[in-house]
């Protein structure tokens, strides 16, 4: 994938994570991350509030949890855009020396989003 081309996503995920509805952000990292990954960085503990977000049952409470899964969504949507939704999964997971050994979700969950927007970025550059 070109710069042009990576540049292109960035700002595609950007803009979708930016404008989707948060029943639909919620939607999506269910499907690619799974319920409990996504109550993780949403910081609940329950993955029935996860389903009922992604039904549009229950409103996403707080800024904070807000911000963090549409950033989630941000990375996901660009690594699902070259990789399987297990690579996002497994990025997702996994200690990130970028991110001083947490995983992305931890480091979502502490509120790193700028951190893990850099993370993802190099991911994909990386091929």
């Amino acid at each position: 994938m070109s710069l042009v081309e990576r540049n292109v996503s960035a700002e595609l995920a950007h803009n979708q994570a930016t404008k989707l509805g948060m029943a639909d952000v919620v939607d999506y990292l269910a499907d690619v991350l799974g319920r409990r990954l996504v109550a993780y960085i949403g910081g609940v503990s329950n993955t029935r509030t996860v389903a009922r977000w992604a039904s549009g049952e229950n409103t996403v409470r707080g800024d904070e949890a807000i911000a963090n899964l549409r950033e989630a969504y941000e990375a996901a949507y660009l690594i699902t855009r070259r990789d399987s939704p297990e690579v996002a999964k497994a990025w997702f997971v996994g200690l990130n020396p970028q991110l001083g050994d947490l995983s992305p979700a931890e480091a979502l969950r502490e509120g790193s989003r700028k951190e893990v927007k850099s993370a993802v970025r190099a991911f994909i550059a990386g091929g």
